[in-house]
């Protein structure tokens, strides 16, 4: 299943009030629920989230630049 970046930024913001706030269990829009042991947990679904976001938002270079030389 993938998500949009929309998705993933809600997603990301949900995870820092949970974890900000002291919560450890977290029910998304589709009634599901997930509960995290610790802290630690937590952290690493949050540092997840954001390289998805980071690949989302990288860009594709668009000049190539050549260096060529005769060889001699």
């Amino acid at each position: 299943m993938a998500l949009t970046l929309s998705e993933l930024t809600t997603l990301r913001d949900e995870l820092t009030r949970a974890r900000l706030g002291g919560v450890r269990e977290i029910r998304d829009q589709n009634g599901e629920s997930i509960q995290y042991k610790s802290d630690a947990e937590m952290a690493a679904a949050l540092a997840h989230v954001e390289r998805a976001i980071a690949q989302f938002q990288r860009t594709q270079p668009n000049t190539i630049v050549f260096a060529t030389t005769k060889g001699l």
